[in-house]
């Protein structure tokens, strides 16, 4: 069966470029801004969403998205909340693909078998849980396999041949490559190793190679999807959400174009990208 995530990325690569990938957290500010945010986000030119599931100890990820974390869960996110987010989503848009990402203790403390029929029930399309190594596939990945679900690698500019096969074992959807060894939003990539980086991985499987952290600007967006499947921007859209907050820390009438303004430069940083190459 074709999934979403395999026709987007096909619908994508017919047009000659790459997907534009963005992340926003689930309920930051709030949840009604962040549905708002999630729901206009297709129109501005993202091609597949990750949601963050706010957790308390984000460790792989920088300050803007801790910040848009602590955000989230002081206005009252939760994991069930997260789901009913997608669930609302789905009511108007059956395209986009959902990935939700974050780290397991919420699934563990949620329960693995009941956060898979609930997270395919309301319309996630697959999970990248970064805290989750291949050795532990039986934990999650495969049951979220059997579920439907694709669940989503990370590869590093450490993976190196040795351990890349382990890495891409059970791997669904795209692989995700990280950009620079460290946490997110922190550095600007080289762009060069970036492609050479891709190319590698592109002997070693089929699956889109998608490319974040770090990504910031319509330039950054062009020059990795010159040869890039994907571009994933996060810690840029979750810092357009803190921009636009009032002095109390509240949504605006300008919260959610100040996202989809940026996601819309982006787009198009993406698919002048390609025709550069």
């Amino acid at each position: 069966m074709t999934t979403r995530l395999d026709a987007r990325f096909a619908a994508t690569a017919s047009e000659n470029r790459a997907a534009l990938v963005t992340f926003v957290t689930a309920g930051d500010p709030d949840h009604a801004t962040s549905l708002a945010i999630v729901k206009a986000l297709p129109g501005a030119g993202a091609d597949v969403i990750e949601l963050g599931m706010p957790f308390t100890d984000p460790m792989a990820d920088g300050r803007a998205i801790q910040a848009g974390g602590l955000r989230a869960l002081a206005a009252g996110a939760t994991l069930v909340k997260t789901l009913d987010l997608v669930r609302a989503f789905r009511e108007s848009d059956d395209a986009t693909p959902i990935v939700l990402m974050g780290y397991y203790n919420p699934i563990y403390a949620y329960g693995v078998d009941r956060f898979l029929v609930d997270a395919k029930a309301a319309g996630a399309d697959g999970l990248i849980v970064v805290d989750l190594p291949p050795e532990e596939d039986e934990e999650l990945c495969l049951p979220a396999l059997k579920a439907g679900l694709a669940f989503i690698r990370l590869a590093t500019p450490t993976t190196d041949d040795a351990r890349l096969p382990t890495v891409l074992t059970n791997t669904s959807g795209f692989v995700y490559y990280v950009s620079i060894a460290g946490i997110t939003g922190s550095a600007t990539p080289d762009f060069g190793v970036v492609s050479s980086a891709v190319a590698r991985l592109k002997r070693h499987t089929k699956l889109p190679i998608a490319v974040g952290f770090g990504v910031k600007t319509p330039e950054h967006a062009a020059a990795i999807a010159a040869g890039a499947d994907g571009v994933v921007v996060g810690s840029a859209l979750v810092e357009a959400v803190r921009g636009s907050l009032d002095a109390n820390g509240a949504a605006t009438e300008k919260t959610v174009s100040a996202v989809t303004d940026l996601v819309s430069a982006l787009a198009a940083g993406v698919r002048r990208g390609r025709a550069a190459a």
